[in-house]
C-alpha cells in the first residue's frame, strides 16, 4: 500500500513593522519574531500536523523565515541589527503611512515610549481610513502597559483583576492617554475585523535582557558603592511583571491565532511585592541589604524617569487569563522574576557587557606586583586583592557578626559559627607567626573571591597563590570527572578562575639594586630588610626552580602566562608594559565613568593645565628673569670694558701728547699769549691781521 505523501505548506512571510525598533522592548520582540520559522508540515489532505508530528519533520524544515521585520529607529549610529530588513529614520506622515500598507502587521509599543502615542494615534486612524486600498488584512497590535488599570478598585482585597475586567480598568493619572488610545484602538477594529483586526496587549512592567525600569537596581547592586539597595516607598506593592522575552511570545501567538479576544493583559504568574523583587537584586548581585526610603526620594534620583517611577509604586494583582487559555506558550520566566533571579543577573551582565575581569599576578618580591595590580586595578575599576588586607577584612568582619549578632535562634547559630571561624584564624595567626596556615589562607582568599563585587567587576589577585598545592586548592571547589575520565572543572570554580596570568620577572641583581634604594618607609612597610628580603627570594627561586609550579597549574588549565621582563624602572618603560598589559587583556567591561566622576575627572583635567599653566608661567619668568640677569651682568660688564678702554684711550692719548704739549708751552704760547695780551689792548679792527703781524715780529726764529 502506497504511503501518504507528505507535502509542506508554504507560507509567505509577513512582513512586521514596529516602532522604535532600536529601543529596548521593541528590539526583542523583533529579535524573536525574526527568530520564527514560516513553513508548516502538512499531510496530503491539508491537515496541521500535531506539535510530535511537526518536531519529527523539523529536519526537512526549510528555515525560511515567517516575518520580514521594518521599523523606525530613532538614530542609525547602532547599524548592529542584520535581524531587520529595513530601518526608517525620520520619516514624514506620508512616507510613513506608505510603509505601513506594505506591512501585514503595525506593531506599537507605547509601554515605554509616552512620545509614541501621537504617532500611534495616527497610524491606526490612517490604517483605517485607508481599509478600502488594503491589498489584503492586515493587523495592528498595540503594546500598551498595565499602567492604565492603576486605579482600578478590586472587588476585594485579595482580588486578582484578569483581562476580562478590562472595561473597568482606571489608568493612573500619568496615563490617560494611554487608556484612551486603546479604546481608539479596541475600537477601530471593530469595523472590519476580518479587513483590519485591532489588539491591545496590556504589558506588565518588563525585565530581561539588559532591563529598563528595573536599571536602576540592577546598576546600584552591581557598582556596589552603596551598602543598602533602596526601596521607594513601604515595598509592598504587588508590581505585575513579564521577560521581555515572554512579552514577544505573547505578541508572536497574536499574530499567528489571531484571537477573537482583542484585550490581553501580558503579565507572568509571580505576583511579587516591590520589596521582594529588590532583595532578590540585592542578594544575587549586590550587598545582600535594602534600605525602605520615602517614596518622593524616588523623584530626586536621576537615573529614574517620571514614568518608571509611576510604574514602580503600581500596586495590582493580576491574572493573564487569555493568555494562558489561548496559546500554549513556551515561557522563558513563567514564575517571574524572583525565582529566575539568577538567569536574569546572567542576561543583565551578558547584555550589558558587564562581565568580571579576573586576573592573577605573579612574580618575586619587589619585582612591581602592587604598583601593577594597583594601575590595573584603577584602569579597569577591579578589585586589588591582598593577603594583608583581605585576612584584615575578614578578621574585622567577623567580629562585628559576632558584637552586633541581635538575639534570635537564626543568628545565635550564625554568630557562633563566626565566633569559631574569628577564633580558628586567630589561633593560627599566633602558632604561624602573624600568618595562617595554607587551609584556612585559601579558604579566606575563596570566599573574598567569591564576594558579590569580585563576581561582578572582577579582581587583580596580587601574588597569590604562591605554590601549586594553593592554586589547586584555591580554584577548585571540587573535582568530579566527566564521562571520558577527565577532571573537570566546577562551576564554582568557574566564577573565580582568572582569565589572565600575568607573571612579573627581573634579575637577583635587578631587585636587590631596587630594594637598596627604597625609601625607608617602604623597606618597612613591605617587610624588605635584606635578610627577610634574601630568604624571600631565595623561596620564591626555589619553588619555581620545580616541576609543580603555579604557572604550571595554570597551564594545565590552558590558561597561558603573560611573562614579562622587567629591566628598568624608567617611566617610559613602566608605561610601555601597562600599555602591553591592556592590550592584553583588552577593554574595559564596566559602566564606564558615571556624571559625577565625569565632572571629577575634567575637574582634575582643569586642574592639572592650570597647573601645568602655572608651571610653565613660573619657568617662563624665571627663564627671563635669568635672561634679565645675565643682560644686567652682560651690561655691566660691557660698561666697564668700555670704561677701561676709554681710560686706556685716554692715557695712550696724554703719553702721545706729552712732547708736542711741552713744544708748544716752550716755543708757541709764550709769543701767542703775548699777541693776545697785546690784541685786547690795542682792539684793533683787524684783531687776526693784528696778531699775524705780531707774530711775525715777535718771532723768536727769524733773523
Amino acid at each position: 500500500m502506497e504511503e501518504p505523501r507528505i507535502e509542506k505548506l508554504k507560507l509567505s512571510p509577513k512582513k512586521v513593522f514596529i516602532n522604535n525598533i532600536d529601543s529596548y522592548a521593541s528590539k526583542y520582540i523583533a529579535k524573536l519574531l525574526c527568530a520564527c520559522v514560516a513553513e508548516a508540515p502538512v499531510d496530503s489532505d491539508g491537515e496541521i500536523k500535531t506539535e510530535e508530528e511537526e518536531k519529527r519533520e523539523t529536519s526537512n524544515r526549510g528555515g525560511e523565515a515567517a516575518f520580514h521585520v521594518v521599523g523606525t529607529v530613532s538614530d542609525k549610529s547602532d547599524d548592529n541589527r542584520p535581524y531587520v530588513l529595513e530601518e526608517y529614520l525620520q520619516l514624514d506622515r506620508e512616507e510613513l503611512l506608505s510603509k505601513l500598507m506594505d506591512c501585514d502587521v503595525i506593531i506599537y509599543n507605547i509601554s515605554q515610549h509616552a512620545d509614541q502615542l501621537e504617532e500611534a494615534l495616527w497610524a491606526v486612524s490612517a490604517l483605517h481610513n485607508e481599509m478600502g486600498h488594503f491589498s489584503g488584512p492586515k493587523m495592528f497590535i498595540l503594546v500598551s502597559t498595565v499602567m492604565t488599570w492603576a486605579c482600578s478598585k478590586p472587588l476585594s482585597p485579595d482580588a486578582t483583576f484578569t483581562d476580562e475586567e478590562f472595561r473597568k480598568r482606571r489608568a493612573h493619572p500619568n496615563f490617560i492617554q494611554h487608556i484612551d488610545l486603546e479604546r481608539r484602538v479596541v475600537k477601530m477594529g471593530k469595523t472590519n475585523r476580518t479587513l483590519f483586526s485591532t489588539y491591545v496587549v496590556a504589558s506588565g512592567l518588563q525585565y530581561g535582557m539588559g532591563e529598563q525600569v528595573f536599571h536602576f537596581f540592577f546598576k546600584t547592586a552591581w557598582l556596589g558603592q552603596e551598602h543598602e539597595i533602596p526601596v521607594f516607598g513601604d515595598g509592598n506593592n504587588i508590581v505585575p511583571t513579564i521577560h521581555v522575552t515572554d512579552l514577544a511570545s505573547v505578541i508572536q501567538n497574536v499574530i499567528e491565532h489571531q484571537p477573537k479576544k482583542y484585550y490581553l493583559l501580558a503579565v507572568d504568574y509571580s505576583n511579587n511585592t516591590m520589596e521582594e523583587i529588590v532583595k532578590a537584586v540585592a542578594s544575587v548581585l549586590g550587598p545582600g541589604k535594602i534600605q525602605k526610603r520615602p517614596f518622593e526620594e524616588a523623584f530626586l534620583t536621576q537615573d529614574l524617569s517620571v514614568m518608571e517611577i509611576d510604574s514602580l509604586l503600581v500596586n495590582l494583582c493580576m491574572e493573564a487569563v487569555h493568555v494562558k487559555e489561548l496559546f500554549s506558550m513556551n515561557w522563558l520566566c513563567e514564575s517571574g522574576l524572583v525565582e529566575n533571579m539568577e538567569l536574569i543577573v546572567e542576561e543583565y551582565q551578558q547584555s550589558r557587557g558587564l562581565l568580571p575581569i579576573r586576573l592573577c599576578v605573579l612574580g618575586p618580591p619587589a619585582v612591581g606586583k602592587s604598583t601593577v595590580s594597583k594601575q590595573i586595578c584603577r584602569y579597569y575599576k577591579l578589585h586589588h586583592i591582598t593577603l594583608k588586607e583581605t585576612i584584615s577584612e575578614t578578621i574585622a568582619q567577623l567580629e562585628d557578626n559576632v558584637k552586633n549578632a541581635e538575639p534570635d535562634a537564626d543568628n545565635d547559630d550564625f554568630a557562633a559559627e563566626a565566633k569559631e571561624q574569628l577564633n580558628s584564624l586567630k589561633e593560627s595567626m599566633e602558632q604561624h607567626a602573624g600568618l595562617l596556615e595554607d587551609q584556612l589562607l585559601v579558604r579566606v582568599v575563596k570566599d573574598k573571591l567569591m564576594s558579590n563585587p569580585c563576581r561582578n567587576q572582577g579582581f587583580v589577585l596580587d601574588g597569590f597563590p604562591k605554590m601549586y598545592e594553593q592554586a589547586k586548592e584555591l580554584f577548585y571547589a571540587e573535582d568530579h570527572e566527566s564521562e571520558d575520565g577527565t577532571s573537570q572543572m566546577s562551576s564554582y570554580s568557574k566564577k573565580i578562575m582568572p582569565e589572565f596570568v600575568l607573571c612579573l620577572d627581573a634579575s637577583d641583581a635587578f631587585l636587590k639594586d631596587r630594594v637598596m634604594n627604597l625609601p625607608e618607609r617602604q623597606v618597612q612597610e613591605h617587610n624588605y630588610t635584606q635578610e627577610h628580603f634574601l630568604r624571600r627570594l631565595a623561596r620564591y627561586r626555589e619553588s619555581n626552580a620545580e616541576d609543580d609550579t603555579v604557572l604550571n597549574y595554570f597551564d594545565e588549565l590552558d590558561i597561558a602566562p603573560l611573562c614579562l621582563e622587567i629591566t628598568s624602572s624608567n617611566e617610559p618603560d613602566c608605561l610601555l608594559l601597562m600599555q602591553k598589559i591592556f592590550d592584553t587583556v583588552g577593554q574595559p567591561r564596566n559602566y564606564g565613568p558615571s556624571s559625577q566622576e565625569v565632572e571629577e575627572e575634567e575637574r582634575r583635567k582643569a586642574e592639572e593645565k592650570m597647573r601645568r599653566e602655572a608651571q610653565e608661567k613660573a619657568e617662563e619668568e624665571r627663564r627671563e628673569a635669568e635672561e634679565a640677569k645675565h643682560r644686567a651682568v652682560y651690561w655691566e660688564e660691557w660698561t666697564l670694558g668700555l670704561e677701561e678702554v676709554r681710560q686706556q684711550e685716554e692715557e695712550l692719548l696724554e703719553a702721545h701728547s706729552v712732547p708736542m704739549r711741552n713744544y708748544l708751552m716752550e716755543h708757541v704760547m709764550p709769543t701767542l699769549t703775548q699777541g693776545l695780551i697785546q690784541c685786547c689792548t690795542v682792539q684793533p679792527q683787524d684783531p687776526v691781521d693784528f696778531l699775524a703781524e705780531f707774530l711775525i715780529k715777535k718771532n723768536p726764529f727769524s733773523y
